[in-house]
């Protein structure tokens, strides 16, 4: 159903929720598998690509077209490892190590921990992780930058 009203001589056209609905019955099937809860590793994965994708794309951009779905899309990978996978703690470099291996990374991967023998020396614990490198880890993985302390 939908409503017209006046205002200052000009009228508006208000969509009424039943008109929003009908337009989501539309679009859903076109993004549900994009913006979908994951349930499944398979389901997980593919979300973890597609984010991997749009983090490529939209950068650190907020103003960018695609910023939202990307946020929204972090939340619902979020929501998935909450309920699914342990969140590892105590030792940065295993832990380092179990991201890299759950996201199917090598060392050359992580430009923004260095180049791969900066990461393959904390691997080893030849080098400790910085501060800024833990906080670009919490994000780039999407854990509390906590779990590399």
């Amino acid at each position: 159903m939908t409503c017209w009203l006046r205002y200052n001589h000009f009228t508006m056209h208000i969509i009424t929720r039943g008109a929003i609905l009908e337009k989501a019955k539309v679009g859903w099937p076109l993004v549900a598998g994009v913006i979908s809860v994951p349930h499944t590793e398979e389901e997980y994965t593919r979300a973890i690509v597609m984010l991997d994708e749009l983090i490529d794309e939209v950068g650190e951009a907020e103003d960018h077209p695609l910023a939202a779905l990307m946020e929204t899309l972090g939340s619902l990978i979020e929501a998935y490892e909450d309920d699914h996978l342990p969140e590892p703690m105590g030792d940065p470099a295993a832990t380092l190590r179990i991201l890299m291996e759950e996201h199917g990374l090598r060392n050359g991967e992580l430009p923004e921990v260095g180049d791969p023998a900066t990461i393959e020396a904390i691997l080893h614990g030849r080098r400790e992780l910085t501060q800024t490198q833990i906080h670009a880890l919490g994000k780039r993985f999407h854990v509390s930058p906590s779990v590399f302390l």
